[in-house]
C-alpha cells in the first residue's frame, strides 16, 4: 500500500517535471533566447513569489483551523434551511476565489464545505459544482484572483483597483450566470432542510485568532496598489514564524506547491521560446483586430477554445501579445477564466478539485461534468463579453 501511495505521488510530478525540463531545455537549446528568458524572468518572478507566499500562507490558515471554523459558522447561519446554507457556500467561495485565488478554493474550500453537505445529509454535487464553477468564474475580478490576471495586470500596468473597474462588469455577469444555472440544474436538492452537527473544540484559539487577524489586515494590502507580492510575503513569513513558536509538527515541505510552480515556470519558459520562434505572428490572423462586438466575442471564444484544449495559463500566454489593448486583454482574461469549464485539464484548479473529492469518495461523472461545463461556459463567456462591450462604452 505504502509503495502504491509512493508511485501515485511520483505519478503526479511527471508532467510538471517534464514541463520544467522542457523550458529549461529551450533556454540550454537557444530557442528562447537570454534577452528574452532576463525579460521573462523580471516579470514573472514577483507573480511566482506572491504564489508561493498565498499558498503557503493558506494552508497555514487551514492548519489554524480558519476554514473549518468559518464553515461551521456558515451551517450555523444557515437555520437548517438548505437553500440559505447553499447561498452562504456561494459567499464563501466567491469572496475566496476574489481575494485569495481560485486554487485557494480548489484546495482547501471543496472538502469543508463537501464535508458540510455530507454531514448535514445534504447532496454533495450542488456544493462540489458551485465551489469549482465559482472557483473559475469569480475569478475575473481582482489580480490576485487568478494567475492570468497578475500576468493582465502587468501588461496593461494598472492598479488593482483600476483592473476592478475595468472587468467589474463582466465579473459580475462570471457569477451571477452560473449561479442561475445551478438553481435551475438543482432546485430540488436546494429544497427542505438540514440538520446542523455539533461543532468540536477549536484545537488551539489563540493561533486561530491570530491566523484570522493576519488575513484580515492582509486582505485590504492586496488592493492598496503595493505590488501584492510583498504584502504576501510579509503575512506568510509572520504566520509561519508564530507556528514555529506554537505548533512547530504541522510544518511540512508539502505545504510548499512544488508541482504547481514547476508547472508554471515550464509553460512561462516554453510558451515564450514558442514566441520567440514565431508564434505571435501565427496567430495575429487568427486573433482577429479590433475592439467591435463580434472582435471581443471572437477573441473571448479563441481563450476559451484554447483553455479546454491545453490549459488556461497557455492560452493566455500565447494570446496576450495579440491582444492590443485594454478592452482585448479583458476579453481574453474572460475567455480564459470564464471558459475552462469543459476539460478537467482546462485549470489547474479543476485538477486540484478533483483530487479533494476523490480523497473525499465523492465521484464525478466527467461526461456529464463536461456537457454541463460546455453550457455553462456557452452562455457565460458571451454574456461576459456584452458586459464588458457596454460597460466601456464602446462604439
Amino acid at each position: 500500500m505504502q509503495q502504491f501511495a509512493w508511485l501515485t505521488k511520483v505519478r503526479s510530478y511527471l508532467l510538471p517535471g517534464a514541463m520544467l525540463l522542457a523550458g529549461v531545455a529551450s533556454l540550454v537549446s537557444g530557442a528562447l533566447p537570454l534577452p528574452a528568458f532576463d525579460a521573462l524572468a523580471g516579470r514573472t518572478v514577483p507573480i511566482l513569489a506572491f504564489v508561493l507566499a498565498m499558498s503557503l500562507l493558506t494552508e497555514l490558515l487551514d492548519e489554524a483551523g480558519l476554514f473549518k471554523v468559518v464553515t461551521d459558522r456558515l451551517a450555523g447561519l444557515g437555520r437548517g434551511r438548505v437553500f440559505l446554507l447553499w447561498l452562504l457556500v456561494v459567499a464563501l467561495a466567491t469572496v475566496t476565489t476574489v481575494f485569495l485565488s481560485l486554487d485557494t478554493t480548489a484546495v482547501l474550500v471543496t472538502p469543508v464545505v463537501v464535508l458540510l453537505a455530507v454531514h448535514a445529509g445534504i447532496q454533495p454535487l450542488p456544493f462540489a459544482l458551485t465551489t469549482i464553477w465559482l472557483a473559475n468564474t469569480a475569478s475575473l475580478l481582482l489580480p490576485v484572483s487568478n494567475l492570468t490576471n497578475l500576468l493582465a495586470q502587468d501588461a496593461l500596468g494598472l492598479s488593482p483597483l483600476g483592473f476592478a473597474g475595468t472587468v467589474w462588469a463582466p465579473a459580475l455577469v462570471g457569477v451571477v450566470v452560473p449561479l442561475a444555472l445551478l438553481w435551475l440544474a438543482f432546485r430540488k436538492d436546494l429544497r427542505g432542510r438540514y440538520r446542523p452537527q455539533r461543532s468540536p473544540a477549536v484545537r488551539d484559539r489563540p493561533l486561530l485568532v491570530i491566523a484570522a487577524a493576519t488575513l484580515l489586515v492582509l486582505l485590504p494590502a492586496l488592493v492598496s496598489g503595493v505590488p501584492v507580492q510583498y504584502p504576501a510575503i510579509v503575512a506568510a513569513a509572520f504566520l509561519l514564524m508564530v507556528f514555529l513558536r506554537r505548533r512547530p509538527s504541522v510544518l511540512r515541505w508539502s505545504m510548499v506547491p512544488w508541482r504547481p510552480l514547476m508547472l508554471t515556470v515550464g509553460l512561462f519558459m516554453v510558451v515564450e521560446a514558442l514566441h520567440a520562434n514565431g508564434l505571435t505572428a501565427l496567430l495575429a490572423g487568427t486573433a482577429g483586430q479590433g475592439e467591435s462586438l463580434p472582435a471581443l466575442l471572437h477573441l473571448a471564444a479563441l481563450g476559451a477554445g484554447a483553455a479546454n484544449a491545453a490549459n488556461n495559463l497557455p492560452a493566455y500566454l500565447a494570446l496576450e501579445p495579440v491582444a492590443g489593448s485594454p478592452a482585448r486583454v479583458a476579453a481574453l482574461l474572460i475567455g480564459v477564466n470564464l471558459g475552462p469549464l469543459v476539460t478537467p485539464w482546462a485549470s489547474l484548479a479543476t485538477l486540484l478539485w478533483h483530487e479533494r473529492l476523490r480523497a473525499l469518495n465523492v465521484r464525478i461523472k466527467w461526461s456529464g461534468f463536461a456537457l454541463a461545463g460546455l453550457v455553462v461556459a456557452a452562455l457565460t463567456v458571451p454574456l461576459a463579453v456584452v458586459a464588458l462591450w457596454l460597460a466601456s462604452g464602446m462604439p
